[in-house]
């Protein structure tokens, strides 16, 4: 049983599939557990507020109610029931935050394309070979890309999620993963042919 909230799993289950006053009363209370968890989970983000929060819990009641079937009992149900509010949380910051930002803007926003691999874990000693890397990688980019591949390929690495550049094309997160997938599979033949191994081509995809 859980001691805080007064059910354990099955009893969440009973209650939330039930009707009347017992099921009123677990909506209710899960309502308030979930905005608690979403406050403590988002309290450093600066564009949430209290509608945002009430709108996202309001989503992720409907998203439980409709899947409570999908629940396997593996962990505790609030646990369950906070992840989805979390995630439903995060997919709408990360819709707004990219929502009024177009493809184009993003990639000229760089004075040189390979900025977007630069990286500040590198040693002084590994720049000059990871400049060399990264060159001959924005060549096979511009070389070998179609200019949709090209588009898409910089700004997943850019850190645009599937779902964003897919809105900006047009087309579904499925398409857009074919694409990349198709264009990074470009790139890595074109470094292997340049002579680059594994490890080379590893060390180019992570920024």
């Amino acid at each position: 049983m859980d001691a805080k909230r007064g059910r354990d799993n099955e009893a969440w289950l009973v209650d939330l599939r039930g009707d009347g006053p017992s099921q009123r009363a677990a909506i209710s209370d899960l309502r308030g557990i979930l905005l608690r968890s979403l406050h403590g989970a988002l309290e450093r983000s600066a564009s949430i507020n209290e509608s945002f929060l009430e709108d996202t819990v309001q989503d992720a009641l409907i998203q439980i109610l409709e899947h409570l079937d999908q629940f396997e009992g593996r962990s505790r149900f609030l646990t369950w029931a906070t992840s989805i509010a979390v995630r439903g949380a995060m997919t709408q910051l990360r819709r707004k935050h990219w929502k009024d930002i177009s493809l184009e803007q993003l990639l000229a926003d760089d004075a040189e394309p390979s900025d977007i691999f630069a990286s500040p874990r590198s040693k002084p000693d590994e720049d000059q070979a990871r400049t060399a890397l990264v060159n001959k990688m924005m060549n096979v980019i511009d070389d070998e890309l179609t200019d949709r591949q090209r588009t898409a390929l910089l700004a997943e690495l850019k850190g645009v999620p599937q779902s964003e550049i897919a809105r900006h094309f047009g087309g579904n997160r499925n398409s857009i993963y074919k694409l990349t997938h198709d264009a990074r599979k470009r790139v890595k033949q074109g470094l292997e042919a340049a002579g680059y191994g594994v490890a080379d081509i590893q060390m180019a995809f992570v920024n």
